[in-house]
């Protein structure tokens, strides 16, 4: 069933594909886009049914965590550090979230975790694989 996909685990950054496109697009102030550049992201998820705490641990000690629960409203972080509120649903085995100014999806394929945000018609993927 779609409601077990198992997200739990810690992953690294592996690539992307779109950076400097997106990040133009959602308007990224450009100290932010350099930092964010190929940066070692570590996403740390812990997933117990339906509730999500989904935290990114930055290269130099910064983290950022979003705790959620599918089909709740939520109190969310966007990468640039801006606050929001959100629902996250699931679709197709996919975690979908609309940010202020793009959808965010992720979902488990082939043992990573594939990141999908779009705003405008700009998509950016990034991939992380599993370490723990």
């Amino acid at each position: 069933p779609k409601g077990t996909m198992a997200f739990t685990g810690k992953y690294e950054f592996e690539g992307d594909e779109n950076y400097d496109a997106f990040v133009q697009k959602i308007g990224l102030p450009s100290e932010k886009v350099e930092m964010g550049r190929n940066c070692k992201i570590v996403t740390e998820v812990v997933q117990n049914g339906n509730d999500f705490t989904w935290t990114q641990h930055f290269p130099g000690g910064r983290t950022t965590t979003n705790t959620f629960t599918v089909g709740k409203e939520a109190d969310m972080e966007t990468m640039g550090g801006k606050k929001f509120k959100a629902t996250v649903k699931i679709e197709d085995g996919k975690l979908v979230a609309e940010f202020p100014n793009y959808r965010h999806t992720a979902e488990i394929c082939g043992g990573k975790l594939v990141e999908i945000s779009t705003c405008s018609g700009v998509v950016y993927k990034r991939t992380s694989k599993k370490i723990a």
